[in-house]
């Protein structure tokens, strides 16, 4: 590692990505054990803040322009200067240690200090990106990490006159009350916001709904990752095949010990979510059978195994409310557009992807599904180059790409 203040000395940025990618491995295995999650998983998400702190922050704010505003008279100049927000509050509630150490580089990138709220559940997740930058030689007081309880964090921090910028990660309805407690205070706000996804598949390169990416992206963290795709609308002639495709794959997946190397799958974040889930498909069962679900076997834990539904009515809770866990709900097949419709219905949109071999059908479905992001015979989300967001109760503002901790100050200066 490079030393010293001269012209090859390596930024704080890249030394910090350096010390994560050195400890990946141990990382990865006290995630695990933290979370639950299979060791596979935890070392890619481990790898996650180096990239964005060496290269994707970093290089974002080289391309933080400004701009020359052509004046209407003589000898006068007026520039559009972007210049750091200040210091940003990030209060987080999801367990997942990948977007702190986004939101931390993110922030040192564009010169603002952060002051990040970590999970109560996960103590020492964010402690990784932290001590990285300050072995990286990061000064004092720029990256900071508090634990405690949420609302009086909260209540201190967004007030507070140093603070210029909220940034929140989870659900919804919180989302809305630190927004409007933010909006009392006219500071900055971004909501990523936790929500229900659709997943459109049209005359895919795999004539399944179920193909093996979509599976790697259904059950990843145990379904709990926020792009995760959730509803599934099926082309009329894939349906049959779809649908006997599903639940084999679904049984398949080895739910356990996240250390152990056959494990696909692991724990759910708490209590609450496991009683949610339960509650999902008790509805749909009752709702579709006219019968009580109750679980055969729940195992030990916070372990739920993968469950598939088909045939699930409209007014289901499973098809209009969050789930932040892994059933799927395979909504049956839809002849016309009228996918479109059912796509938009409900006041979510973060993420939304479609398989199709058609040039024209795949820009249709980008013009039609409302959502921050579409992808298209992909699952290339969230990187750190392009944006990351929702719309309509999926989040308010954007993160990445384009660099959001900054703002616009207008100058106007003359010759005379």
């Amino acid at each position: 590692m490079a030393q010293g203040r001269g012209p090859r000395a390596l930024s704080p940025h890249a030394q910090a990505a350096d010390i994560l990618r050195s400890r990946a491995g141990d990382i990865a295995t006290l995630m695990t054990m933290e979370q639950g999650k299979p060791l596979a998983e935890s070392k890619g998400e481990g790898r996650w803040p180096a990239p964005t702190s060496s290269t994707g922050s970093r290089e974002e704010a080289r391309r933080a322009y400004g701009r020359t505003v052509p004046a209407r008279m003589d000898g006068v100049y007026q520039l559009e200067m972007k210049e750091p927000v200040g210091p940003v509050a990030a209060l987080r509630r999801g367990i997942p240690d990948q977007p702190g150490g986004a939101q931390m580089s993110c922030a040192v990138a564009a010169g603002c200090s952060i002051i990040v709220k970590g999970p109560e559940g996960d103590a020492r997740g964010l402690r990784r990106p932290v001590d990285a930058f300050v072995q990286a030689g990061i000064p004092a007081g720029v990256v900071n990490l508090v634990f405690g309880v949420p609302s009086e964090i909260s209540a201190y921090l967004i007030p507070h006159p140093i603070i210029r910028k909220i940034s929140f990660t989870g659900s919804t309805a919180v989302g809305k009350q630190l927004a409007a407690l933010a909006g009392a205070h006219m500071k900055r706000v971004h909501h990523g916001a936790w929500r229900p996804r659709a997943r459109d598949r049209v005359r895919g390169r795999r004539h399944q709904c179920g193909g093996e990416d979509s599976q790697r992206q259904q059950y990843r963290n145990a379904g709990q990752v926020c792009v995760s795709p959730t509803r599934f609308w099926c082309k009329s002639r894939s349906t049959a095949s779809s649908s006997t495709s599903l639940s084999p794959a679904a049984k398949a997946i080895k739910v356990g010990d996240g250390l152990k190397q056959e494990t696909r799958m692991g724990q759910l974040a708490h209590s609450r979510r496991l009683d949610a889930i339960e509650g999902f498909v008790a509805d749909a069962v009752a709702r579709r059978q006219g019968r009580n679900w109750r679980p055969t076997d729940r195992q030990q834990g916070l372990f739920f195994e993968p469950t598939v539904l088909t045939h699930v009515p409209r007014e289901a809770r499973i098809r209009t409310r969050n789930r932040s866990a892994r059933s799927r709900s395979s909504i049956p097949s839809i002849r016309s557009r009228r996918w479109v419709g059912e796509a938009n219905r409900l006041p979510y949109g973060l993420a939304a992807y479609a398989y199709t071999r058609s040039t024209r059908t795949a820009e249709a479905i980008g013009h039609a599904i409302e959502s921050g992001m579409v992808s298209i015979n992909h699952h290339g989300l969230a990187l750190p180059e392009v944006r990351f967001g929702g719309v309509k109760d999926s989040g308010f503002g954007s993160e990445g790409g384009a660099m959001r901790s900054m703002r616009i100050s207008i100058r106007s200066s003359s010759r005379r």
